[in-house]
């Protein structure tokens, strides 16, 4: 007996080390670990995908919701193996080399004492712990590397991903019940079909092990993820859940650039799994022409795989056969191009109307290609999501990259913002391009800058007049754009309002940039922005936008007539009037008189208010209200310190860059002077040697 207990436990927790042949045991692996994704299939809600095999027989695969570690029951993970039958058979969580194939009485004693006792749980379910090589190297490293000892890991209930140790996996956990993440994103739907293209889909047995996709829905779009989605380092096709904001307010400038012309030929630069351009083509339909590109091979696969998913035909695929049959219920909604080639290279070879530049990183790299060949008017979105070079965290880098000398200041994100700008200017201007501002969003993980590009040497040369350097005090953090000219100033500390050079020793002041002087925002531009997002049912940005159109102001007074549709639905921009479509809830044109109105009359005076509305600029830069109080004072609410500084004679509004900033005309000193104004000692009703003693505990 005692003879036998050490064969078994040799045999549950020891490789085997004479393996008997190669190419046996190869076949053998691939027969167990399709026999170990056909069980798990029954046990977890699946999708059923037709696909056609090399026969042109159509066989029936499906994507499951669930990793096959993950169980509820322990007879649930007994039931990934028929152990009642005959013959030696294989673990379903562990490779050959692993665990070798045995008799069912010591596989099930395998299951029992290992992967349902080593586990975390969840929920109510058990992540049992996996040897299967679904931690598999990235393919650019070595084959010796790629090859290396196989990992024992978790699969994450929530979001598919892998982690090796289980404090790290409870961790995780922990933050998926903090952001309110406590199932699985799947909605995926079973009655949608995919298209016949005549390559084999990738399937869940595409996936190292043997692990299925994760499908998620972002504004009706179905996209296929895979395992370690979130980790670029890990996955080709990496996507991020916190660059939904990003995704909708790229969308919203593409709908409002579709209401001037169309049909638009938009470009989705960098794919990655082609969600972008796929919510493009699944809602704006007709009005655009979306291509979408990536280098990457997987990267082409899973866009063309998530096409069929949505129900969309996949152009420019020549070994594909295209959907005839427009009058079919299983016909398609739309069409994209899917292109696989280098970024810089197709937007030098063909014209755009809209070009949206998303990489891993900065974008510096692809601005003189998007620029070389955007039509006129048309509009270049970019996203940076190099914030450590941005905010003023790699100053090594960002000098490099921008060629902008930056310190760390309390408006760190609208210096960055103004700093892509300044590069996208320079870039527009070696194409003899100008640009014109009409978004400029930064947030916690990324800078979006929308411009749209007008054509010739006099647009490049008024843009190229806009990049200016800023002098910033390092004592009390005023700061004021360089006036332009050629011009040689004796003492350039003149020009800040603040009295520091003269009061302290030294150099006070350094010189920042060059950035972007002009404005971030187009009020007209962002309030059809906001249309959009009510037409397209974008509830999480509407507040957002609602707070650039009074950043844009520089107004406390929200005034957004979105359920007419606005009926100042004309536009100046770079003093060109764009006309849109109108829409009214009451088609009621006429005064009080009875009598209609004129078209040139009505076209009059809206062009006189647009006019007068964009005469006034916003102010460059805000103040925040914490870093500028007064130690030992109650500051006033912040709705209430904006209704002072408007009472006072200044302008004054909210920023998004900063949820305690205050964007404002006023200088420095007659900010402090108004908060200090209304500002209430801490103990004024205390007395005054318990006020000293505190003074002096806070001291010590």
């Amino acid at each position: 007996m005692a003879e036998l207990r050490e064969e078994d436990a040799e045999q549950l927790h020891q490789e085997d080390a004479n393996i008997k042949d190669t190419e046996s045991d190869a076949n053998k692996t691939l027969a167990d670990s399709e026999a170990c994704e056909q069980i798990p299939i029954q046990e977890a809600s699946t999708n059923p995908v037709k696909m056609e095999d090399k026969n042109g027989q159509t066989s029936s695969t499906v994507v499951s919701e669930r990793h096959v570690s993950i169980q509820t029951t322990l007879d649930g993970l007994e039931g990934l193996v028929d152990l009642n039958g005959a013959g030696r058979k294989s673990c379903p969580l562990c490779p050959e080399e692993k665990f070798k194939a045995c008799y069912s009485h010591k596989l099930r004693r395998h299951l029992q004492n290992l992967h349902w006792k080593v586990y975390v749980e969840f929920e109510g379910q058990r992540m049992c712990i996996c040897h299967l090589p679904c931690r598999q190297l990235k393919s650019s490293l070595g084959s010796d590397q790629a090859q290396g000892r196989l990992v024992a890991h978790y699969h994450c209930v929530v979001c598919s991903v892998t982690i090796a140790r289980k404090t790290d996996m409870i961790s995780h956990l922990k933050r998926h019940i903090n952001k309110g993440e406590t199932e699985a994103s799947y909605s995926g739907s079973s009655d949608v079909p995919f298209e016949d293209t005549g390559e084999p889909l990738l399937s869940s047995s595409s996936v190292p092990g043997g692990q299925a996709y994760e499908i998620m829905k972002e504004l009706g779009t179905n996209v296929q993820l895979l395992p370690n989605h979130t980790t670029p380092q890990k996955t080709d096709t990496y996507f991020s859940r916190k660059m939904k904001t990003n995704r909708q307010l790229v969308f919203c400038s593409l709908a409002v650039l579709a209401e001037e012309r169309n049909p638009l030929e938009c470009l989705d630069a960098f794919g990655a799994t082609g969600i972008m351009g796929l919510q493009w083509a699944k809602h704006l339909r007709n009005s655009v022409k979306v291509t979408i590109n990536d280098i990457n091979e997987t990267c082409v696969k899973m866009i063309k795989e998530n096409c069929h998913l949505n129900h969309i035909r996949v152009e420019g695929n020549r070994s594909g056969r295209q959907l005839d049959g427009a009058g079919d219920a299983d016909s398609p909604i739309a069409s994209v191009e899917v292109v696989k080639m280098d970024a810089n290279v197709i937007m030098h070879l063909r014209p755009f109307d809209y070009i949206h530049l998303d990489p891993f990183g900065t974008a510096v790299n692809y601005l003189d290609a998007a620029f070389r060949n955007v039509r006129n008017l048309g509009i270049v979105s970019v996203t940076s999501t190099d914030t450590g070079s941005l905010y003023s965290k790699c100053l090594n880098v960002t000098l490099r990259h921008y060629g902008c000398q930056i310190v760390r200041t309390e408006y760190y994100r609208e210096l960055a913002a103004r700093m892509v700008l300044a590069s996208v200017a320079r870039a527009a201007a070696r194409c003899n391009k100008g640009i014109e501002v009409l978004l400029a969003v930064a947030l916690e993980h990324f800078v979006l800058v929308v411009v749209r590009v007008l054509r010739g040497p006099t647009q490049a040369d008024a843009s190229a007049k806009k990049l200016r350097q800023l002098l910033h005090c390092q004592w009390c953090e005023e700061r004021v754009f360089l006036k332009p000219g050629s011009m040689v100033e004796e003492n350039l500390y003149r020009q800040l309002p603040c009295q520091c050079h003269g009061s302290m020793p030294g150099k006070t002041a350094v010189e920042l940039g060059p950035l972007w002087a002009g404005p971030l925002f187009n009020t007209g531009f962002l309030r059809r922005m906001l249309v959009a997002a009510v037409q397209h049912n974008m509830e999480d940005i509407q507040p957002l936008v609602k707070t650039l159109i009074c950043e844009a102001d520089c107004t406390t007074l929200k005034t957004f007539p979105v359920p007419g549709y606005s009926a100042l639905s004309n536009q100046v921009e770079c003093g060109v009037v764009i006309k849109t479509l109108q829409k009214f809830e009451e088609a009621d044109t006429s005064d009080q008189s009875g009598k209609r109105k004129t078209t040139g009359e009505e076209s009059g005076n809206v062009l006189k208010k647009i006019k007068a509305d964009t005469s006034l600029e916003h102010p460059a830069f805000y103040y925040s209200i914490h870093r500028h109080s007064i130690r030992g004072m109650n500051m006033p609410k912040l709705n209430k310190f904006l209704q002072y500084l408007t009472e006072a004679g200044f302008r004054v509004s909210r920023t998004h860059f900063d949820p305690t900033g205050v964007r404002t005309d006023a200088t420095l000193a007659q900010f402090k002077e108004v908060l200090t104004k209304y500002s209430v000692p801490t103990y004024s009703s205390a007395p005054p040697s318990s006020a000293v003693g505190s003074d002096r505990r806070q001291t010590l």
